[in-house]
Formats: structure tokens, C-alpha cells, sequence
């Protein structure tokens, strides 16, 4: 018979305003906003700037009108990845099986570590949030529940939590459903809330009283496997196995509005710099590069590239992603942001080399392997490429 499962879902509060402090402690307990650059908008805010009144979303400049008493700090998504793999590296040390999920969250298999750490289901949850605070001055919230689409809403209400924990046991499954909007459910949008509401289905005890057959019919596989994760039935394991990104995005707005080529080629050198080291960090190789430009009235232009073979280093993207701009720019036009996107990821381990390999290809695995070493130890761009005009 197999164990009854809990899983826990560790939720970063706030994180990049939480990395923010934890770079520059005098932050803490003030209206903090992360901004996407000099001129971007409001990507992340802490609890104080929340209740100031600031928007997800809104631009620097309207925020700063509306609230002048907040703060507001550009973005740094390399460090943001450095804490995050540090709050990650205590999750995993804590249980077997870990699965990322975002940038500032993970699943964690709970089952079976009752009697290895001698505690129940909320003294594990209150010792893990202790210790990540402590490894890594980052607060979370942590959910636990009988499977991800519950422990996923436990999450959700830790936040309003003194403790910033919430458990739903079996027997507390059927009240929390009976409470809780269609709406708040993870993986539930727009259109399927309309389609639900249609139906007469407006919260969870709702929902799982429909019949398998009705729901297979209405929404599919999907709204099967929705219900039974509301019954509690763990239907979507907790796995160890990394699921690999989509895309690699990095761009950021310009100091000032230019139409330099020479300054562009710079700004793209050094994304295509970050992209390559978080390519390299997932052990992948991309084989679609794409480059992107927005200009000072917004307008944006992409243009994208297959490339014969995957790759991962800076100096051959570079050569692709420069041919691109070559073909894009327009010396009359002023420019506000310049960025790369890295897509069609394959794994390293699947990467296919021919029997007579240039031995280039090797020289420059190893060459990128060594840039990785250096800033490991010395830190983020201590090395930087350039590019020939």
C-alpha cells in the first residue's frame, strides 16, 4: 500500500525586494519596489509598499509621482539566480525530492520525514522556514498539504499568516474547499472561471462534487486531474527531475536613449554574457538565438536565427546575434533597450559530436568552462567579451 503523501510548497516572500535586503539590510521594513531598469516598471514590492498603495506593474515614473516616500531599486536578476540556488541547496540538503518550480519557488516531498526528524507535519515546516532564514536571510511562507494543487493554496493563505505556515490536513480538506472561490485555485484562469461559473461551479466543494465524466467532457484531462488534487489525491508527483526553461531572456533600458552602434553591441555583449552563464548553469546548449530591440517611442523589433549546431558560448552567439543587429539597425532611430533571448535548449548529455569534432569546438568548452570558474570565484562579470567593429 503506498504512504499517505504531504508536500510542501516554499514560497520566497517578496523575493527580489527580499534579496534586495539581504544585500543592503537598512532596506528592511521600509517601502521597498524592484524596478526592470532605470526607466521599467514595478516588478516586485514588499508588504510596506503594498499597503503604500504601489501597483504590479505600474511604471518608475507614475509611481514615484503617486509615491515619493517609496523606494525604488533597479532589478539584478544574476543575483536574484544566486539566492535562489542557495535557498534551493537548503531544500534539497532538508529532503530527497525537490522540485523547483520558479525562481522562488519548490515543491518538497514530506513523506516519510516525520520519523527521520522527529517532529510532525508543522514542526518540520516551522524548522525549515527557520533554517532557510537563517542560511540565507530570505523569509518564506511555506503550504502543506496532500498534494501540489492544495499545497499550493496552503501557500497562498500562509501569507496571511503571523507564522507565515498553513497546513491542510484530510480532515480540514473538505471546509477549506467549501470556502475557497473557484478563482483562487493554481492553474485555474480567466476563461476556465467563466466556463466554471456558467456552470454554477463558484468554489471548490463545487467542483469536485461534478462527476469525472462531466469534467473530462467540459475542460479534459485537466479538470480530472483538478478535482482529485482538490480530494487530496497526490496526482502530480514531486520529482527530482529538472524541467528545462522554454527560453533564456536578458535586456535591460539603456542609461540613455542612443542610436551608437558601438554602445548596443556592448549592452547585447553583456547579456549575451548572462544568458550564455545561466545556458551553462542548466548544462544545455541553445540552438535558436533571437534579438530584440525597442526603440525610444516603444516600438519593438525582433529577429531570430536557427543555428547549424547548438551552442553555449558568448564569442559564437555574439557572431549571430551581431549579424542580427547588423540587419536591424537604423542609425536614425534611438534606441532604449537592446536584449537576447536563447531558445530550443538541449541538454548536454544529448548533444550529439561528430567523429571528427573540430578541435575549436572542444578549445572553446573548455575556455567557457574556465570564464564559469573565474566568476564563481571572483564574481559576476569579471570577465566580459567584446566585439570587433
Amino acid at each position: 500500500m503506498e504512504k499517505e503523501r504531504y508536500i510542501a510548497l516554499i514560497d520566497c516572500d517578496c523575493f527580489f525586494v527580499s534579496c534586495e535586503r539581504k544585500l543592503n539590510p537598512t532596506l528592511k521594513g521600509l517601502p521597498v519596489s524592484v524596478v526592470s531598469g532605470s526607466n521599467g516598471c514595478v516588478i516586485s514590492r514588499s508588504k510596506e509598499a503594498k499597503a503604500m498603495g504601489v501597483r504590479m506593474g505600474e511604471p518608475m515614473f507614475m509611481a514615484k509621482k503617486e509615491h515619493p516616500n517609496g523606494i525604488y531599486v533597479p532589478v539584478h536578476h544574476d543575483y536574484y539566480a544566486e539566492v535562489s540556488s542557495a535557498v534551493m541547496a537548503v531544500l534539497k540538503d532538508f529532503s530527497p525530492t525537490v522540485q523547483v518550480y520558479s525562481v522562488d519557488e519548490a515543491f518538497v516531498d514530506l513523506t516519510g520525514l516525520c520519523k527521520l526528524y522527529k517532529k510532525n507535519y508543522r514542526e518540520l515546516a516551522i524548522y525549515l522556514k527557520e533554517r532557510i532564514l537563517y542560511e540565507t536571510d530570505i523569509p518564506v511562507s511555506i503550504g502543506v498539504s496532500k498534494s501540489k494543487t492544495l499545497a499550493k493554496l496552503a501557500s497562498d493563505k500562509a501569507k496571511f499568516e503571523k507564522s507565515g505556515i498553513y497546513i491542510i490536513g484530510r480532515r480540514k480538506i473538505p471546509s477549506e474547499l467549501q470556502k475557497t472561490p473557484i478563482e483562487d485555485v493554481w492553474g485555474i484562469g480567466r476563461n476556465l472561471t467563466k466556463l466554471f461559473h456558467k456552470s454554477g461551479i463558484l468554489n471548490c466543494a463545487e467542483l469536485v462534487k461534478k462527476s469525472d465524466s462531466w469534467l473530462d467532457k467540459a475542460v479534459g484531462i485537466r479538470g480530472l486531474e483538478m478535482k482529485h488534487e482538490l480530494l487530496g489525491e497526490c496526482v502530480s508527483q514531486v520529482t527530482n527531475d529538472v524541467k528545462l526553461p522554454k527560453s533564456i531572456q536578458y535586456t535591460k533600458a539603456l542609461c540613455e536613449f542612443s542610436s551608437d552602434k558601438n554602445f548596443l553591441k556592448d549592452n547585447l555583449n553583456r547579456h549575451i554574457h548572462s544568458a550564455c552563464t545561466k545556458l551553462r548553469s542548466i548544462d544545455c546548449k541553445a540552438s535558436t538565438v533571437v534579438l530584440f530591440v525597442r526603440t525610444k517611442d516603444f516600438a519593438v523589433y525582433t529577429m531570430k536565427k536557427k543555428l547549424d549546431t547548438p551552442v553555449d558560448f558568448e564569442l559564437e552567439i555574439s557572431k549571430e546575434i551581431m549579424k542580427l543587429l547588423d540587419k536591424l539597425y537604423n542609425p536614425n532611430i534611438l534606441y532604449r533597450s537592446v536584449g537576447v533571448i536563447l531558445e530550443d535548449f538541449t541538454q548536454n548529455s544529448k548533444v550529439q559530436l561528430g567523429l571528427f569534432t573540430d578541435e575549436n569546438v572542444l578549445k572553446r568548452d573548455k575556455l567557457a568552462k574556465a570564464i564559469d570558474n573565474i566568476e564563481s570565484k571572483f564574481g559576476k562579470n569579471t570577465i566580459r567579451t567584446g566585439f570587433q567593429n
